[in-house]
């Protein structure tokens, strides 16, 4: 498999301060699982940029410069694209697959339209997955039919469907739900282009409607849809309907990070707008 663009040794460094790594560098699974921990209680799943019509570029410099330079966000194919590149840059061997995201999805079976990573380390296959924010599980998990894997509240397990290949799945409130499903074939970055078009094209892509965005806390997440801002903490949830643009603009840096300058300052005004008629 060909590398992603290479990032050199002082983007490696921003990119570990960015999000808050300051650890072993061994390309060893205790670093995989800190890494993972690390960048999905830092950097938010958000479609800011879709909905605003900005479009998005796929290259891992531009990457850089949203998520580093610029401390945004970004959806599965940006977020997942810049960790691999940091993983194969910290000499891990990664492999990228299509997933077909089954939550919550209605016209079933679901598009191919999710970017996973394989990380081979230590005799195991881990699956990484940064780029669905709260979604994404704390740490990888281990390609494994059929054992339970538990992350402090949360547990996963691995099937094999016929058809589309790994399905995972999710324990929540005492029921197994399926998550996503993935072959092993593996692609390129430019493999990606097409879905990720799609997401911010198509009249029927969910990530046009409206902002979404979502983000791990140390007690809960914190999650966005349109003008809703919804804190979870612990058992408890408190919800925000800012007024105006310019409360609103504090709510998104406030609960991730994310400020609004220029094309998402409009997508702010259109939001706050919409949401007052």
């Amino acid at each position: 498999m060909p590398d992603a663009e290479p990032l050199s040794e002082p983007m490696i460094d921003a990119y570990l301060d960015r999000i808050g790594y300051s650890g072993s560098r061994e390309a060893n699974a205790e670093t995989l699982f800190a890494l993972q921990k690390c960048h999905v209680h830092t950097v938010p799943y958000e479609t800011l940029d879709v909905v605003g019509r900005i479009p998005i570029s796929l290259s891992i410099q531009d990457l850089y410069d949203k998520i580093v330079r610029r401390r945004r966000g970004g959806y599965c194919f940006e977020q997942n694209a810049l960790f691999g590149a940091l993983l194969q840059a910290l000499g891990f061997r990664v492999t990228s697959y299509f997933g077909r995201f089954w939550r919550d999805e209605r016209a079933l079976p679901p598009k191919r339209r999710h970017h996973i990573l394989q990380v081979a380390v230590e005799g195991q296959r881990y699956m990484c997955d940064v780029g669905a924010g709260a979604g994404s599980p704390i740490y990888p998990l281990i390609i494994q039919e059929g054992t339970v894997q538990e992350q402090d509240a949360e547990a996963y397990r691995f099937t094999r469907d016929e058809v589309y290949g790994w399905m995972l799945w999710e324990r929540k409130r005492g029921e197994w739900d399926w998550v996503y499903s993935f072959a092993e074939e593996p692609h390129l970055p430019m493999d990606f282009a097409a879905a990720s078009f799609w997401c911010e094209h198509a009249p029927d892509s969910p990530f046009r409607q409206e902002n979404k965005a979502s983000i791990r806390t140390p007690h809960g997440r914190n999650t966005l849809l349109g003008g809703e801002f919804r804190i979870f903490e612990l058992d408890s949830v408190r919800i925000e309907t800012p007024a105006d643009e310019e409360k609103y603009a504090e709510a998104l840096e406030r609960c991730f990070g994310i400020r609004s300058p220029g094309g998402t300052r409009a997508v702010v005004e259109r939001v706050v707008l919409r949401h007052k008629l």
